[in-house]
């Protein structure tokens, strides 16, 4: 699973060395149904015991050629050059039929840095507005702060370009209604950029948990922890940061008028009136995986705390939350995010079943079965002696086959990615395919609403200090 490097459209650029894959993937066939699942992988020798069982997934055919014909070619704009737009123009640029042909940044440096990266022929300007009005640009990738996150979708849209936003898809919960509108009465395609929808190892945990592998799903629990200055948004400002270099006035937007801030203006993540905390920036992977594992449309009631507890450095939103969620298919969601973790960045997924554990980590998806027990508990200790031998007897006679003693055997299996996966490649891939054939989007604005919204309740209760509940259909605050 690759790590989500920290949107920075109008920031500095976070380098990082990524490994993409060469082609769209696909997960190993559904598995039928309960039946089949147990009688393969549930089935208990002494090879499971010894260790888990190992799975490749296996990446298939690419399914856009690699010679597109110059008719067939999409021509991509960027708008928003910050470290999170110029990562995903590089894994763009990598899908066969794509080029970029235009960028749009409110910052001088680095709309300089993009045409020494992709040449200078490139178009590049600080109104996106320009882009917009070109003909040779078919898509536009929007990687702003939050708060241009539907005002540059929407225009793009009414534009007649194709949209790829990044998330979180909304800044305001009023966003959402406005985006899906736009794509609806303009039939543009708008895929939101949570690329964990378009992972194989998503796909394959879906696939595990529908076939039963755990049973029913009672819990999920999600962490993302961040030890870094880098992780908590503390990005680097160039040494020309100026009211000459970056256009401010357009940075600003919607927000709130005040004189020149260096430090909003490149490290916009750490003030909620550009982004949108913890919750926008990281919870919303989770969501979106948990909604793609689980099929469901979002949780019903929320519940969060945290606080500031380490970096006192003028920021407005907590740097660490921890929030519970009551989802109506049963189960309850655990997320927490935390930038003073002691330990190395790491994320993940666990879902906690009635039999079993499924969990997310790394590259690979891995499966520990516990069957549950066919009779009930013996506890018969403090009885008398004689007691004890009649009761012993009456349970071996009733449930022969129940293991009375000792701890019950564990099956393990463990499915991996290929080295060097990246979902982020199949989910450019799977949007270029959408605009290609005009077909729906792995993630289209309604289920990106979805996922936002519910990300958000987690800020909406934690400045109320109070539950939330939210309705997941018709995505409204209740």
């Amino acid at each position: 699973m690759s790590k989500q490097i920290p949107s920075t459209p109008s920031g500095v650029s976070v380098d990082a060395q990524r490994t993409t894959a060469a082609t769209p993937t696909a997960v190993e066939p559904l598995l039928q149904d309960r039946r089949s699942f147990l009688r393969t992988a549930g089935v208990l020798t002494a090879a499971s015991l010894a260790g888990p069982r190992l799975h490749a997934l296996v990446a298939q055919p690419q399914s856009e050629s690699a010679t597109t014909s110059a008719n067939d070619r999409i021509r991509l704009a960027l708008v928003g050059a910050g470290g999170q737009g110029q990562y995903d123009t590089s894994v763009a640029l990598q899908v066969p039929g794509v080029e970029l042909v235009a960028v749009a940044d409110c910052y001088q440096g680095r709309l300089d840095h993009c045409r020494e990266r992709w040449g200078n022929a490139l178009f590049t300007t600080r109104d996106y507005r320009e882009i917009l009005a070109r003909s040779d640009v078919d898509a536009v990738l929007v990687a702003t702060p939050d708060h241009w996150h539907k005002q540059a979708a929407v225009d793009a849209m009414r534009a007649g370009k194709d949209v790829y936003c990044e998330k979180p898809m909304i800044h305001l919960y009023s966003d959402g209604p406005e985006m899906i509108e736009a794509a609806r009465s303009t039939g543009r395609i708008l895929q939101i950029g949570s690329q964990r929808v378009s992972s194989m190892l998503y796909a394959k945990a879906r696939d595990l948990l529908a076939a039963g592998a755990i049973g029913q799903l009672n819990m999920v629990t999600a962490h993302w922890d961040r030890n870094s200055a880098i992780g908590a948004w503390d990005y680097t400002i160039p040494l020309d940061a100026s009211t000459e270099t970056c256009d401010w006035t357009r940075f600003l937007g919607t927000a709130p008028q005040i004189p020149f801030s260096a430090e909003q203006f490149f490290q916009w993540r750490k003030w909620k009136a550009y982004g949108s905390g913890v919750a926008g920036d990281l919870f919303v992977h989770l969501f979106s995986g948990t909604h793609f594992i689980t099929g469901s449309k979002g949780p019903t009631r929320a519940m969060a705390t945290g606080g500031l507890r380490f970096w006192k450095d003028g920021r407005n939103v907590p740097d660490v939350m921890l929030a519970l969620f009551d989802y109506p298919e049963g189960f309850n969601l655990n997320l927490r995010v935390n930038f003073v973790d002691g330990g190395q960045e790491n994320e993940g997924l666990t879902f906690t079943g009635s039999e079993g554990i499924l969990e997310i980590a790394g590259n690979a998806v891995t499966v520990s079965r516990t069957p549950r027990e066919t009779a009930p508990g013996l506890t018969v200790g403090t009885f008398t002696e004689a007691m004890q031998r009649t009761m012993r007897k009456q349970y071996a006679m009733r449930h022969p086959a129940q293991h009375p003693v000792g701890p019950p055997p564990v099956a393990l299996d463990r499915y991996a990615a290929p080295n060097g996966y990246n979902d982020s490649y199949d989910h450019f891939a799977n949007f270029f395919h959408a605009v290609r054939t005009r077909t729906p989007v792995v993630e289209d604005a309604v289920f990106g609403f979805r996922a936002a919204g519910a990300a958000l309740l987690s800020n909406l209760s934690y400045e109320r200090d109070s539950i939330v509940h939210w309705d997941p259909i018709a995505m409204k605050i209740v």
